[in-house]
């Protein structure tokens, strides 16, 4: 097995000598770390764009990094096609039996050959079924089909709710969710929206931002209705019926209900919420692979899915810490038409805000298309990854360079354009590329073999046949919780009971058809309870809200939490109302007994449950679910791994200069004594032949002028002999040399391997942590006697 499985590194392939036409041995890494300034991939159809960009979802996916993919063709499902033993059988049910027909194959033979295929690819790239399965270990991988059945569904309903407190008190990004997501949901409805032309889109966004900026969420029903009676009484200085006429409220309101109403319209609104957080990781905190399918959607569905999407992930990433490692990755194929360079569909603010943002919180934002001239290359200035691969047209080719030539200018690099455009023009099928801000120079490379089996797009009822596995028994709704009262006097009741001071009066508002109310008492406790465990550090106070039917005593074992918020309770009934019997609540000491109690009930029965690991000490937040528990866990030891690599690779720099430097003066003795070598055998050669001739030519008796040149060529033959052995001794410094460099690169992997934990956050067993209040830290802020209108009889 080749040495590319290592920390934080992304095996993309190997290097390729385009002059030779040959790839190298050189394997070509990428750090984890680079992909939060984004990436782009670019290529035409058959350049190998899709492969490579699926193996840089498997290498994120192995190293444990979650990702959202957006995929408009159908082509990213290829990634749940993984078959460890590499089996024929396996590949049996996927393959394109179209191809087999072409070819002249059974299907039976054809699925042999895509076996064999993928096992001999696999093996020249150091790779086999042991790494399929350690991708499969490590990672789940799951297809949603908004608006269909075919995979798992995705209900949009959430889309609409409250961002998180964070993103509301950001003017600039509340201000672009509510833009976007009026524009996405007008664009569904057929309306050509302009954010500041179209009375359509300014009443949606007026609706959309009354209501966030009190933190109420909304539903699709509930948009309808405040559609008609707007909750403002102008639109800027305009009233609101100058502005928009009732009338025309009421028919935009009838598209959203049509458009609600309609058969096809259901599936939108089933299946699990489009919770980022939730998506990312499964319950038990195992990273996942989430694949949103949207070839099967109109054009319009599409924008207003994605814009949708991406506006819920924009608003997770903004209630994430800071971070400089990989956290996960947005990918998006086929990016054409939600990102250009001029028009500003719905998709393109969140997609730019994410762009510029995302480096902060470690989300990495890929985006892959064949159309380069449909790109806004301005905003994407902000990715510091461009993988180039065959481009169609000099058109195409001269955006890309205007693309790089943007990105060098932000990362003050130098940029040649002339050997840029020079190289592009080389590159051929499944040859790369790179430009990445965080290297030296480009380099181009070999894309390496998938481990997925690219066997093209998925059709609905493959993605169906993938997914039913995973499918749960369909979630089913509970219904609403009506608050009963106790102690009436009858169902007719009466008028409104005199009480004392003592015990406040709420009232939930009245909701439904208009007509008299009947008043339904309850008992409403409100306190603050404080968790402390000073052994972990733990400290969180929680608020506890509690309804309970009337009783001596009140049962608040038996309470719900209510379904209201506090600030949504009147202090005055609706006018006309009758009311049933108060029961004990009026007795003059009733506020007393029931807040103790309260106080009581809570000290006793409530209890936190935090989550603990083992090998870290570190506990989980309150309400914190264990999937983002132990994908903190796992960001915690990714970016510490990641400064231990730094730490180590600075402490080693020095020595590993020094021997560098070491080995650059030997390889220069060697050079030197060589060259003094052939000189002393030039003049050894040049001495003894003088002699000869001498000897040959000269007078016939031996002389004294003889006798004294063959002196003086043995001398120079003797120098001649130990210059040889001083290069010999000098090639020998150079091998001790290297030979020190590799063992100290060794020494400096194995100090890497020894730095890191032997514990995996997402697979450690974790301990539960149980903390209960004491009396003291429990402490009622409220009791009160709610009323709950009734108007069944």
């Amino acid at each position: 097995m080749e040495n590319f499985e290592k920390l934080g590194a992304f095996y993309l392939g190997r290097r390729y000598d385009l002059a030779r036409k040959k790839r190298t041995e050189d394997l070509v890494l990428y750090d984890s770390r680079d992909l939060v300034t984004h990436a782009v991939c670019v290529g035409m159809t058959g350049s190998g764009k899709t492969g490579l960009c699926l193996s840089l979802i498997e290498e994120a996916a192995i190293d444990g990094v979650p990702a959202i993919l957006i995929d408009p063709k159908g082509d990213l499902g290829n990634l749940l096609l993984t078959f460890p033993k590499l089996d024929p059988a396996d590949f049996r049910p996927w393959i394109n039996e179209e191809d087999a027909a072409r070819r002249g194959l059974s299907p039976d033979d054809y699925a042999k050959q895509q076996a064999e295929t993928w096992k001999k690819g696999l093996a020249e790239w150091g790779e086999d079924g042991a790494r399929i399965q350690r991708l499969r270990d490590t990672a789940d991988f799951s297809i949603y089909t908004p608006g269909s059945s075919a995979g798992l569904p995705v209900s949009i309903l959430k889309s609409f709710a409250a961002p998180a407190a964070a993103a509301r008190e950001d003017e600039e990004l509340l201000r672009e969710r509510v833009t976007s997501t009026a524009t996405g949901l007008l664009t569904l409805l057929g309306v050509d929206a302009d954010p500041l032309k179209s009375r359509e889109h300014i009443l949606v966004s007026t609706v959309l931002a009354e209501a966030w900026k009190r933190g109420q969420d909304l539903d699709l029903e509930t948009l309808i209705a405040r559609m008609q009676t707007p909750p403002v009484a102008k639109i800027g200085v305009v009233d609101l019926e100058s502005f928009f006429p009732a009338k025309g409220r009421f028919e935009l309101a009838m598209r959203l209900n049509n458009l609600l109403a309609a058969p096809g319209f259901a599936t939108w609104l089933e299946g699990e919420a489009l919770e980022i957080g939730s998506l990312l990781r499964s319950p038990s905190g195992k990273p996942r692979v989430a694949i949103f399918s949207i070839a099967h959607l109109s054009d319009a569905e599409r924008m207003f899915f994605v814009t949708l999407l991406l506006n819920q992930t924009l608003a997770w990433m903004r209630g994430q810490s800071g971070t400089t490692s990989l956290r996960a990755i947005l990918y998006m194929d086929e990016i054409a038409g939600y990102f250009p360079p001029v028009a500003t569909p719905p998709a393109k603010a969140p997609l730019l805000t994410l762009l510029k943002q995302g480096r902060a919180f470690g989300l990495g934002v890929v985006l892959a298309t064949q159309n380069p001239v449909d790109l806004d290359y301005k905003g994407l200035a902000n990715a510091g990854t461009w993988l180039l691969g065959r481009l169609q047209t000099e058109r195409d080719k001269a955006r890309v360079l205007e693309g790089l030539e943007g990105v060098a200018a932000g990362a003050k690099q130098r940029f040649d354009r002339g050997r840029m455009e020079e190289t592009l023009a080389g590159l051929g099928n499944r040859i790369f590329l790179v430009n990445n801000v965080h290297d030296d120079a480009p380099e181009v490379f070999e894309t390496r073999w998938a481990l997925s089996y690219l066997r093209g797009p998925l059709t609905r009822s493959q993605i169906k046949t993938l997914m039913d596995p995973q499918r749960g028994s369909p979630r089913s709704e509970e219904p609403a919780t009506h608050l009963t009262a106790a102690g009436e006097a009858g169902e007719s009741g009466g008028p409104r009971p005199m009480l004392p001071p003592g015990l406040p009066q709420l009232f939930v508002p009245a909701r439904g058809p208009s007509g008299k109310s009947l008043y339904r008492p309850s008992v409403l406790g409100v306190a603050e309870v404080h968790f402390a465990d000073p052994k972990s550090g733990a400290s969180t106070t929680e608020k506890v809200l509690r309804v309970a039917a009337v009783g001596d005593p009140v049962d608040w074992a038996s309470g719900d939490e209510p379904e209201f918020a506090l600030e949504d309770l009147e202090s005055e009934p609706e006018s006309g109302a009758r009311f049933a019997d108060p029961g004990p609540a009026g007795h003059p000491k009733s506020a007393e007994v029931f807040g103790r109690d309260f106080a009581t009930w809570i000290y006793r029965e409530r209890s936190l449950e935090l989550l603990r690991s083992k090998s870290t000490g570190e506990v989980s937040r309150p309400g914190e679910a264990e999937a983002d528990f132990r994908g903190r866990l796992q960001q915690g030891r990714r970016e510490a791994r990641d400064s231990s690599s730094d730490r180590l690779r600075q402490k080693y720099a020095p020595r590993l200069a020094a021997l560098q430097e070491r080995l650059r003066r030997a390889e220069q003795a060697v050079a030197r004594e060589r060259q003094e070598s052939q000189q002393a055998g030039i003049q050894t050669a040049i001495s003894i032949g003088a002699t000869v001739l001498g000897a040959l030519f000269g007078r016939k008796t031996l002389s004294a002028t003889t006798i004294g040149r063959a002196t003086t060529a043995a001398r120079t033959a003797g120098r001649t002999m130990k210059q040889a052995g001083d290069v010999g001794r000098a090639k020998e410094t150079v091998e001790a040399v290297a030979q020190q460099i590799r063992d100290l690169d060794a020494e400096l992997a194995a100090e890497l391997a020894a730095s890191q934990t032997a514990n995996d956050p997402a697979t450690e067993m974790l301990e539960t942590l149980t903390l209960r209040p004491k009396k003291t830290d429990v402490t009622v802020r409220r009791v009160a006697l709610l009323w709950t209108p009734d108007r069944s009889g």
